[in-house]
């Protein structure tokens, strides 16, 4: 990952001191700061000094690249003598579209001209970036720190991820694995990845478990889970820093995973981890899936180039506009992994073209060697070009922790700990 540059806001340091563990208090009970007394300070939320900046004190966004944005146009400037301009008509405004006076009057300063609002980046621009296409070698570097910082996006509650398709075989597991890692690896915060596919997932088969703890054994030691620390020991520990909570290998167990435990499990995480990831299965209508919906932030749906991978996705999405979780699906992003196949494919171009109309973003995921073995995952025998398109869907739902409303209800997210 390259080096965050990025200046998200004002930090306050303090000398190795009896007050070395005190941190700013962000929040908005805090009394205000008067001119001699300096800012206020609190005990941090966790080892690491983490203090949550409310809404209204984070940094905004950041701004796109210029290049991405379309230019304004520039308003003509009126000559001051009172010759004729030879400007051709349609160059000029409507209301500025007449002879000059013969003694022109004061003009009032040129307002600016409105920016247009951020847009999030689509998907020909990411197949572009994931194909090096059109960028120097600075402009690339410049979009990696801006990505970067864009994944480093302040949360104020835990964010929860889930990885959907109506298919085996697209991608899921991958994608939620190269999500987890990059997000484990660009942030400071803690990330875990749960199996939640109730036909008996394969996400602790593709990672080397420091465990055969399960979700149901957490579910079991619920009343003794008092930290962090209480978690971890369910926990497979991954070399990025994503942590992975198994599901059982009994089919019969496994199916037995209900939307009742997957909320008290969610429960149970959002008071230790920032981030949660949920590896589905392919049924829409079972009980934990709809547990899944009700409680996501953000949606991946996995997609492939392959006609039945493709039809799957498009079946997902149409499934979700249906069923009351359109703005769900709105707000959800694409991935299309590119597949070897003999059999009948569609073009990417058309792909992202479709998808594009019907979510948020849309990143193409060139075919890779190491994925398409399936064994155990491992970052850094994938292909550059596979890490630039994980990093740009890693991105992609990070701009998503923008439209995350606050989390209410009877299965709100208690205060968290972290």
């Amino acid at each position: 990952m390259a080096a965050d540059r990025t200046h998200t806001g004002r930090v306050h340091r303090l000398a190795q001191d009896s007050n070395w563990d005190l941190a700013p208090d962000y929040s908005p009970f805090a009394p205000p700061a008067g001119p001699p007394a300096g800012p206020d300070w609190r005990r941090p939320l966790d080892a690491l000094g983490t203090v949550l900046v409310p809404p209204q004190a984070r940094p905004a966004p950041a701004e796109p690249p210029t290049e991405l944005l379309p230019q304004a146009p520039q308003a003509p400037q009126l000559p001051e003598a009172p010759q004729v301009p030879e400007v051709p008509e349609f160059a000029l405004p409507p209301q500025t579209a007449q002879f000059p006076p013969p003694h022109p009057a004061p003009q009032p300063a040129p307002q600016p001209a409105p920016q247009p609002a951020p847009v999030a980046r689509r998907g020909r621009r990411a197949l572009a970036l994931t194909a090096g296409l059109g960028l120097g070698r600075g402009e690339r570097e410049r979009e990696r720190e801006r990505l970067t910082a864009t994944i480093r996006t302040p949360l104020h509650r835990s964010f929860r991820i889930a990885v959907v398709g109506l298919k085996g075989g697209v991608g899921k597991t991958s994608t939620t694995l190269a999500l987890g890692s990059v997000l484990a690896e660009a942030r400071a915060d803690k990330v875990v990845a749960v199996d939640a596919n109730p036909d008996t997932g394969t996400l602790s088969m593709r990672v080397h478990r420091e465990t055969r703890a399960t979700v149901h054994d957490l579910l079991a030691a619920e009343a003794t889970i008092t930290g962090y620390m209480d978690v971890r020991r369910f926990t497979s520990l991954t070399p990025s820093g994503l942590e992975i909570l198994a599901n059982d290998a009994d089919p019969a167990i496994a199916n037995s995973f209900s939307g009742e435990h997957y909320r008290r499990l969610v429960d149970l995480l959002s008071r230790q981890y920032p981030i949660i990831l949920s590896d589905c299965g392919t049924g829409l209508l079972h009980s934990s899936m709809r547990a899944v919906l009700n409680l996501a932030d953000q949606l991946v749906i996995t997609a492939t180039t392959s006609v039945d991978g493709a039809s799957s996705a498009d079946a997902t999405l149409e499934w979700l506009y249906t069923n009351g979780y359109g703005s769900l699906a709105q707000r959800s992003v694409t991935l299309i992994s590119s597949v070897r196949s003999n059999g009948r494919t569609i073009r990417v171009e058309e792909l992202v073209a479709h998808f594009e109309s019907r979510c948020r973003g849309v990143v193409v995921l060139p075919f890779d060697e190491h994925l398409a073995l399936g064994g155990e995952f491992a970052p850094e025998k994938l292909r550059p070009k596979t890490r630039r398109a994980y990093l740009d869907l890693t991105a992609l739902v990070a701009e998503g922790m923008h439209f995350a409303p606050p989390a209410t209800g009877p299965h709100a997210a208690a205060a968290p700990t972290w």
